[in-house]
C-alpha cells in the first residue's frame, strides 16, 4: 500500500484516512498536533468531514541533553520519568516555563477563540510520527482528564518498540511503518519540511 517512505505530509495522511473511514460525519473532532501534525490533521479532517483543532504539549529536555525527553507538559498535565539525578527545581522550573510557552502558542494559533469541547467526543489525535512518545502520552493523559468518550491516535510512522506503550494507552491506534531501525520521524518523508506558525494560522482560520 505504501513504500518505506511518504512522499510528504499530504501522502501519509491520505494512506492513514483508509483506516478511519468509520469516523467520518461522526460525533468526532480531529486534534492535530502543531507543528507537524497540522498538515495531516486538516487532511484527515476534510475527509471525514470533522472539525479539526490543535492540541498543545511540549517534551521536558535533560538539563545536559535538550534532544533527551525526561517527560512532557500540557497546559494542564505533567508525565516525567524517574530521573533522580536530576534536580528538583530545574524540573519545576521547566514546567512552569513550557506551560507558558504553551499558552503563548495557543493565543498564536487560534486567537481568543476557545478550544473545540471535547466531553463525550471521539478524539482523533494526528501528528506526523511519534519519536519518544512522551509528548503524546502526556496529550493522552489530558484529553481523558476532559472526558473524550473515546481517543483514537493515528500516526504514519513510529519505533517499533513504542507500539505497545501507545496501544495500552487509547481505544484505537492507527499506524502505517512501525520501524524497527527507528532515528527520526523525518527520515520517512522524502519532504519533511517545517511546518511554519503561518501555515498552522492559515490552515486553522480556513477548516
Amino acid at each position: 500500500m505504501y513504500n518505506s517512505i511518504f512522499k510528504n505530509r499530504t501522502e501519509a495522511a491520505i494512506l492513514l484516512v483508509e483506516k478511519l473511514k468509520k469516523y467520518k460525519n461522526s460525533n468526532s473532532v480531529v486534534l492535530a498536533l502543531p507543528r507537524g501534525g497540522v498538515p495531516l490533521g486538516s487532511e484527515i479532517a476534510k475527509t471525514l468531514q470533522l472539525p479539526l483543532d490543535i492540541v498543545l504539549s511540549k517534551k521536558i529536555a535533560h538539563p545536559s541533553n535538550k534532544e533527551f525527553a525526561i517527560g512532557a507538559v500540557s497546559l494542564d498535565s505533567t508525565i516525567l520519568d524517574e530521573h533522580p539525578e536530576i534536580d528538583k527545581i530545574y524540573i519545576e522550573n521547566e514546567i512552569i516555563r513550557l506551560q507558558n510557552v504553551l499558552r503563548e502558542k495557543h493565543k498564536l494559533y487560534r486567537g481568543d477563540r476557545k478550544p473545540i469541547p471535547i466531553k463525550g467526543k471521539n478524539i482523533i489525535l494526528v501528528d506526523d510520527g511519534i519519536a519518544t512518545g512522551n509528548t503524546l502520552l502526556v496529550t493522552l493523559e489530558m484529553l481523558r482528564k476532559q472526558g473524550a468518550a473515546k481517543i483514537i491516535v493515528a500516526v504514519p510512522v513510529l519505533p517499533y518498540n513504542t507500539v505497545t506503550i501507545i496501544e495500552e494507552q487509547t481505544d484505537e491506534f492507527h499506524y502505517l511503518i512501525a520501524s524497527r531501525h527507528f532515528k527520526s520521524v523525518g527520515e520517512f518523508y522524502a519532504d519533511f519540511r517545517q511546518v511554519e506558525d503561518n501555515q498552522v494560522i492559515q490552515i486553522l482560520n480556513t477548516s
